[in-house]
């Protein structure tokens, strides 16, 4: 899927003021420094679309992207770690709760874990409460160029095997890179076909 148009809507802390939920919308959340402002930058090919930053924590509201006027990409606030007061950390995780658990046009979120790491508690513990909530979601590991194949992919089955204790099936997973857009085109095909059967249904 080639993205001809990409721009920033909105950004809020109150879901009720989201924009009309009556385009299909995608959710990028993830630790505060698993680098998903690049990783989003590199999907849509725009370099400037999301904000990046060295200070994990930069983004703190829900960022809103309208991609070719068909679909939304929501940029969320990272989970963890952190520059900033607990009391903030908590106000993210009551209006990022409200948003995955109420927004009705949300297809799908996509769960950005370190490839570089091991099994991570803070990870796996938001795919549990993903599951329990019914809220679909894929995998989706970053940072594949900053070590061999064989390392990202030992994380990568380690990652999936923890995830099967509580899981029959494992969500789809991709391995990226924001440098070298290693899956990418692989993550906007997934969207793509999710988006077609939206509107064929909308249209039906």
């Amino acid at each position: 899927m080639m993205i001809k148009r990409a721009e920033f809507i909105c950004s809020n802390t109150n879901v009720d003021k989201l924009p009309q939920p009556t385009l299909p919308e995608y959710a990028f959340i993830g630790r505060s420094n698993v680098g998903k402002s690049s990783l989003i930058n590199a999907l849509t090919q725009r370099k400037g679309l999301a904000k990046t930053s060295q200070t994990p924590g930069k983004t703190q509201l829900i960022n809103h992207f309208l991609i070719d006027n068909r679909w939304y990409l929501v940029d969320l606030p990272g989970y963890g770690y952190a520059k900033t007061s607990r009391s903030n950390r908590n106000e993210w995780e009551k209006f990022i709760r409200k948003y995955l658990f109420t927004r009705e046009n949300l297809q799908c979120v996509f769960v950005l874990v370190d490839s570089r790491l091991k099994p991570q508690k803070i990870d796996l513990d938001f795919c549990y409460t993903l599951g329990e909530k019914g809220i679909p979601f894929i995998l989706v590991f970053t940072k594949a160029d900053k070590q061999s194949r064989v390392k990202s992919d030992q994380h990568i089955a380690l990652f999936c095997k923890a995830l099967k204790q509580w899981f029959e099936e494992i969500p789809p997973h991709f391995l990226t890179s924001s440098e070298s857009r290693l899956g990418c085109d692989q993550v906007m095909e997934l969207i793509d076909d999710v988006n077609q059967k939206f509107y064929s249904s909308y249209e039906s």
